[in-house]
């Protein structure tokens, strides 16, 4: 009996401690675009992360709050100490980014192994110079 008892408790234990933990790179898992010129910038970051469990860690979905910001995930599954990355591209219209994007996984760190990631910053537009416009100059005299 005693056998079987610490059989069970052993396995269990193995299978405790067999999992994957995702850890991103981004403080506070948010990439602050600061402020950018929609005219060059692509609107393309990407969140980093490391795998640091002992099981694959797999991205089962990535979905973004709304249709301006397309989030796109590892097809493989990120092996133990290896790194990967979620891309995220903003359609860069102009005005605050405030975004939100949801990671579903395995990782065991997260509750539910779901995830939420965020961007943030503010798109400008340039002005335009008007090569007609009188430029203003100092007092005359």
């Amino acid at each position: 009996m005693k056998k079987i008892i610490l059989f069970t408790a052993v396995l269990m234990s193995a299978v405790g401690f067999s999992q994957a933990k995702i850890e991103f790179k981004a403080t506070d898992n948010t990439i602050d675009y600061g402020t950018v010129s929609k005219d060059t910038d692509s609107g393309v970051r990407a969140f980093e992360f490391t795998n640091t469990g002992n099981e694959p860690l797999v991205i089962k979905n990535v979905q973004s709050t709304c249709g301006c910001t397309v989030p796109t995930k590892p097809t493989e599954p990120i092996m133990p100490g290896k790194t990967g990355k979620i891309e995220v591209k903003y359609n860069m219209n102009p005005g605050p980014i405030r975004k939100t994007i949801t990671v579903e996984s395995n990782a065991s760190n997260y509750e539910g192994g779901r995830i939420s990631l965020k961007i943030k910053g503010e798109v400008i537009v340039p002005k335009e110079v008007n090569p007609l416009e009188k430029k203003k100059t100092g007092p005359m005299q």
